[in-house]
C-alpha cells in the first residue's frame, strides 16, 4: 500500500537528476540563434541568466553534500555574486563568448556534478536548505524541479516546447510537495505547486515552497 503523497513510481534518485538535465539540454540544444537575452516567462531574469541560475542550482546542491561534515546550519561558503542588480545570485557564470552551446555545457557539468554526489552519497547524510535539512533523494528532487520549472521558464522566453514526462513530475511532488493535489496532471500540477500556473479551482499561487527534509524529519 502506499502511503499518503508517495509516488508509486518509487524515488527520486541520481537517475532522475541526470534525465531530467538530459531532457533539459536536448530541449534547448539548437536554440543558438534564439534571443536568448528575451525575459524568462514570469521571472525578472532572461533566458540566458535563467539557465546560468539553473547550473548554479545544481552546482551548489551538490556542493551541500560534497564535505565530509556537511553544513547542518549553513551554507558551504562559495562566493556568491551578482552580474547586474536584480539578477541571480551564482557562484557559476557561463562564459558569454562560449554561446549558447557553451552555456548548455556548464548546466551539461553541473547536473553530472550533482548526479555523481546523489549517486554517492549514503542516504543518512543531511546537509542544509534553507527548506529543511535534506537528504540525498532531496537534493536530487531538488534539482528535478529547477530543472524543470526553469526549462519551462526559458522554453517561454524562448517560444519552444516543453513538457517533461508525468512520472518524473510525480515523484518529485511526491517528495517535496506534500500538499499538491494527487488527481491532477502531473505536470501542470508541478507548475501549479511552484506557482507558475492554475490548476481547476485552484488559483496561481503567490507565495510557495518545498519540503526538503525526509517526510519523517519535516518541521512545519
Amino acid at each position: 500500500m502506499v502511503a499518503a503523497h508517495e509516488s508509486p513510481s518509487g524515488p527520486v534518485t541520481a537517475d532522475d537528476v541526470e534525465h531530467a538535465v538530459r531532457l533539459a539540454i536536448a530541449a534547448l540544444r539548437g536554440a543558438d540563434a534564439l534571443d536568448w537575452s528575451a525575459k524568462a516567462g514570469s521571472l525578472e531574469w532572461d533566458c540566458w541568466e535563467t539557465v546560468e541560475h539553473l547550473a548554479d542550482d545544481l552546482f551548489s546542491y551538490a556542493v551541500q553534500l560534497g564535505p565530509a561534515r556537511p553544513p547542518s546550519d549553513t551554507h558551504v561558503p562559495f562566493a556568491w555574486s551578482r552580474k547586474r542588480p536584480g539578477g541571480p545570485a551564482n557562484a557559476v557564470f557561463a562564459d558569454r563568448e562560449a554561446g549558447p552551446a557553451g552555456l548548455l555545457q556548464v548546466l551539461d557539468a553541473s547536473g553530472a556534478l550533482l548526479t555523481a554526489i546523489v549517486r554517492t552519497t549514503a542516504p543518512t547524510v543531511r546537509a542544509h536548505h534553507v527548506f529543511g535539512a535534506a537528504d540525498p533523494e532531496g537534493f536530487a528532487a531538488m534539482g528535478v524541479v529547477e530543472t524543470l520549472a526553469h526549462v519551462h521558464d526559458v522554453a517561454e522566453g524562448l517560444n519552444l516546447r516543453w513538457t517533461p514526462p508525468a512520472d518524473l513530475c510525480d515523484r518529485v511532488l511526491a517528495r517535496l510537495f506534500p500538499d499538491a493535489p494527487t488527481d491532477t496532471d502531473r505536470w501542470p500540477t508541478l507548475l501549479w505547486a511552484t506557482g507558475r500556473a492554475e490548476l481547476p479551482g485552484r488559483p496561481r499561487l503567490s507565495k510557495w515552497r518545498w519540503y526538503g527534509a525526509p517526510r519523517g524529519e519535516r518541521r512545519t
